[in-house]
């Protein structure tokens, strides 16, 4: 039996050797992964590289108060109040905290656990060595001891892992603070842009209502035909209708901001007021790097840094566990003598524990892990692919925008041109009705496109600073303006 069991031995532990040699020789995958970036974008002149390049995460960068560059108190006061109370922001936040605390617990795995314990246990024929069938009662109290030693660091990139999942949830509660302030910012400026619009609907509304009244004198006067007066009627109920048009679309968009402050929309309110928010001006060079600020960049950093370590943490399967284990206390039948000196007990232990075989588990479980990485590593790059794609577009949109600006601008003066002329022209009976109708028509809709166009360069902006992951230098002097004022204007009905 003897010289027959060597062997059988020999050859079960031969696998198992070459399984242990073949895991430690493994590597784990390391370091951060790469990303592409330039100097500056192309729509700033650049020509980005081919490949991808190393990029620290940098999170922890400061991303500024950026809505005071847009120097407007209201805003100011919404986004403070957006901060405090939106849910999207608290249940991130709760996300955080819970991955925080799974990451504590993580950590505790690495620590001895020491515990207090108290019994009672009663029966009877348990002793063997005695003829008595008699029950009794075992009572005991004491303290025990267990210990798992990291030595092939199982429970160290499992904690490790943690950490970077909270660090993760971090970007994250980071980026939909981001967002949600970039919301609030484009649906105040959406807000303010409508403000405009329907100011520019009630004086042409005016407008109009004034060359009724004169177009009445006039068939009045017998001068013109009762069509005349139902062309102009049919203007300025037309553009009455718009008018209304735009206080429906205000209104919702009133009760949208509301939910983005955690308001409820039945006693919030926005009072209409001039749009005097200040545009910022795009500095020439916005370094490429500042990618790496964005939120949802760094988060999906630190998932591909979580799933490294947790390949780490799959391919230590293939060592034993070791464990260490104590125990001392009191031990006796009588409650009265379970403090004394000679019913004290005590008792260690080591186990070592490692599966032979498991069907392929744990091999399994490192491919599961390796697959978990590749997908990460995806969706990082991807990730980073739509960070530039965001930024180049809102590039794109503040160039195109600024120079639409300027033509537009010149299309408002010929058009206000036009109908100046026109109505005194009218007004001497030069020109049909028809023709005055035509001018101001045109100039409507060139200022409607005027204040659409002012509208999407601010948009942009906002889309801009939510691309690059925050903004460029406040000027001291912006950053001074309180939202005192402000509180006044965001009243509660």
């Amino acid at each position: 039996m003897k010289f027959a069991f060597q062997p059988l031995v020999r050859g079960a532990l031969l696998p198992l050797v070459a399984a242990l040699a073949l895991a430690g020789c493994a590597t784990v995958p390391s370091g951060v992964p790469e990303i592409q970036t330039t100097a500056q974008f192309k729509e700033q002149g650049a020509t980005p590289p081919a490949g991808f390049t190393k990029a620290l995460p940098s999170e922890a960068q400061a991303r500024g108060a950026w809505w005071l560059a847009f120097n407007d108190p209201v805003l100011n006061a919404l986004i403070e109040k957006a901060d405090v109370n939106n849910n999207n922001i608290q249940g991130a936040a709760a996300r955080l905290a819970e991955a925080r605390a799974l990451a504590r617990s993580a950590n505790a795995d690495r620590l001895p656990q020491i515990g207090l314990g108290a019994g009672a246990n009663r029966g009877a024929g348990l002793d063997k060595a005695s003829a008595s069938v008699r029950p009794g009662t075992m009572t005991n109290i004491g303290a025990t001891f267990s210990y798992e030693v990291d030595l092939f660091g199982r429970l160290s990139g499992a904690s490790n892992a943690a950490k970077l999942d909270a660090a993760g949830r971090e970007g994250l509660l980071q980026s939909t603070r981001l967002a949600v302030q970039a919301e609030v910012a484009q649906t105040y400026l959406q807000l303010r842009a409508l403000d405009a619009e329907r100011a520019l609907m009630r004086e042409t509304v005016e407008a109009y209502s004034d060359t009724l009244r004169l177009t009445q004198r006039r068939q009045a006067a017998g001068d013109i035909a009762e069509l005349d007066v139902a062309r102009v009627q049919t203007e300025v109920s037309s553009t009455e209708s718009d008018a209304l048009a735009l206080d429906r679309q205000r209104a919702q968009v009133e009760h949208a901001l509301a939910v983005l402050v955690g308001d409820s929309a039945s006693s919030f309110g926005v009072r209409t007021d001039e749009w005097a928010t200040a545009l910022p001006a795009i500095p020439p060079g916005v370094p490429g790097t500042v990618l790496t600020r964005r939120p949802d960049v760094s988060a999906a950093q630190n998932a591909v840094l979580a799933a490294q370590a947790r390949v780490g943490v799959a391919q230590t399967a293939w060592f034993p566990d070791i464990s260490l284990t104590g125990a001392a206390g009191y031990a006796s039948p009588e409650i009265g003598d379970l403090f004394k000196w000679s019913a004290r007990s005590w008792g260690v232990g080591a186990l070592l524990s490692l599966p032979i075989f498991d069907g392929g588990r744990r091999e399994a479980g490192v491919q599961g892990a390796n697959a978990q990485l590749d997908g990460a590593l995806a969706s990082y790059r991807t990730q980073v692919l739509v960070a530039f794609q965001e930024v180049e577009d809102q590039l794109a949109a503040i160039r195109i925008l600024q120079e639409q600006s300027v033509v537009q601008a010149k299309a408002v003066s010929s058009a206000q041109r036009a109908t100046s002329l026109s109505d005194t022209r009218y007004r001497n009976g030069y020109i049909s009705q028809l023709d005055l109708l035509d001018a101001r028509r045109s100039e409507l809709r060139n200022r409607r496109q005027a204040l659409q166009v002012k509208s999407a360069q601010y948009q942009a902006a906002v889309g801009l600073i939510r691309a690059i992951g925050g903004t460029w230098e406040v000027p001291a002097a912006t950053a001074s303006a309180t939202s005192a004022t402000a509180t006044q204007k965001v009243a509660t009905r």
